[in-house]
């Protein structure tokens, strides 16, 4: 061939189209986003089977509990020798106050009054006793007495001493236990500190 088109040397004209770069740019952005899509929708379905994105760390964090409540300070209960008690009996078994006199002083309580019940509870006692005295006794004399004899009835009145009457109502049958009051007292005296909740 001659003219323009005339070879000389070795080198040949490479006869193909020009590269498009637009195409490659289009194709490199379409590939992004179908791998970022990829990566969203895997997300989601992560999220639908774990949970939200909060719950799935919750779930992964372990369970921390708080540390138990602090106990609650030790009560000044008093010993039963600063315990003067009136014992009546409301039953019609007869010598019952006087037995029950004499165990409570076996166990260290002052004896005071040792009677029948008066008429307004006489056989008026349906439960195991019942205990009378002044307001300050029912954070103290009360709790004491009640470790020797469990589910006694508490009234407060008027009198100004500090002497307790002890009732004996017909459900009596027995006091507690020396252990078992021992066990009893100690624990009103250092109540154990309160779970933590959900732990």
């Amino acid at each position: 061939m001659g003219g323009k088109y005339r070879v000389t040397g070795k080198a040949y004209p490479r006869m193909r189209r020009p590269r498009r770069r637009g195409r490659l740019v289009l194709s490199a952005v379409a590939a992004v986003v179908a791998l970022g899509m990829a990566g969203w929708g895997t997300l989601q379905l992560v999220d639908v089977f774990t949970g939200s994105d909060k719950q799935a760390s919750a779930a992964g964090r372990p369970k921390t509990c708080a540390s138990p409540a602090a106990a609650p300070p030790a009560k000044a209960l008093p010993k039963p020798g600063a315990i003067k008690v009136n014992v009546y009996n409301a039953t019609p078994r007869s010598g019952l106050a006087k037995a029950a006199a004499d165990e409570l002083k076996k166990r260290g309580f002052v004896i005071g009054e040792v009677d029948n019940a008066p008429a307004a509870y006489d056989k008026k006692v349906p439960g195991p006793g019942l205990l009378l005295g002044a307001p300050t006794a029912a954070d103290g004399a009360f709790p004491v007495l009640t470790t020797q004899l469990p589910g006694t009835e508490q009234k407060t009145d008027a009198r100004k001493t500090a002497d307790i009457d002890l009732i004996i109502g017909t459900k009596f049958k027995a006091f507690s236990t020396p252990d078992a009051a021992a066990s009893a007292l100690g624990a009103l005296a250092k109540p154990a500190p309160s779970p933590s909740p959900g732990c």
